[in-house]
């Protein structure tokens, strides 16, 4: 391959992380506005965003907040492996940063959506954490560096010598207890609509859809695999656009 192969394909690679990414925090805002509990990663965050409108911490939004955490997380990554730490890796600081934009974006495309009937708060948490799954399959299908959600247990796992998925459930554990401890410090009780079943049902069913759905991603590996001809389209547009 062609260092002008190597980069049309890194290109084209992070252009589809990008719409992952997209996918994985419309499905986020999805559960957030389903009122019945937000997913794991934006637990604390939303604990954080609400503490704000108060005035208790800084008015920062849930995605502002969410960059946070992932950069807690990132810097965490380095405290367990010290060494062993890629730092390519710090390229996650970038993910998550586009992930909190993203997230605050489709918080913003969805704030129309305000379901009232308990039947309608169950199809948006159903709905939203379907989406989720579907873009973290994406996501890990891309096979650049991992979400800082992800990175942390899998650098956990590596020092410990544990299975990933027992630390990665002991680490969203972790984050939802943290949430609890922060929504009794801040409000003085549990916030329902933050911590809710729904977040029970997230932690559990997007994994399970995850692995559904990535027995479904033939289309996405060969569209991983193509080659957009880019001087091909920008010489043809230059064409188009002299004949105007």
């Amino acid at each position: 391959m062609t260092k002008k192969e190597k980069i049309v394909s890194f290109v084209w690679q992070h252009l589809l992380l990008l719409v992952s990414l997209f996918i994985m925090t419309l499905g986020v805002a999805l559960c957030v506005k389903s009122m019945l509990g937000s997913s794991v990663i934006s637990v604390l965050p939303y604990v954080f965003q609400e503490a704000g409108a108060d005035g208790m911490v800084p008015a920062l939004t849930i995605g502002e907040y969410t960059y946070i955490m992932n950069g807690v997380l990132v810097f965490g990554q380095i405290g367990v492996l010290r060494r062993k730490f890629d730092p390519v890796q710090l390229f996650q600081l970038l993910v998550g940063f586009v992930f909190g934009m993203l997230l605050d974006f489709n918080m913003y495309l969805t704030s129309w959506l305000e379901p009232v009937a308990f039947w309608e708060k169950i199809v948006a948490q159903l709905v939203g954490c379907t989406v989720l799954a579907a873009g973290v399959a994406l996501e890990v299908r891309c096979g650049s560096v991992t979400m800082p959600g992800e990175g942390f247990p899998v650098a956990v796992s590596r020092v410990l010598g544990m299975d990933f998925p027992r630390v990665k459930i002991a680490v969203d554990t972790s984050l939802v207890l943290l949430g609890i401890i922060a929504c009794y410090a801040f409000f003085g009780e549990w916030q329902w609509h933050i911590i809710g079943i729904g977040t029970l049902f997230a932690m559990y069913y997007v994994g399970f859809a995850v692995r559904i759905i990535g027995h479904h991603l033939g289309w996405f590996d060969r569209l991983l695999k193509y080659r957009p001809g880019f001087r091909r389209y920008l010489y043809g547009l230059a064409k188009y656009i002299y004949r105007k």
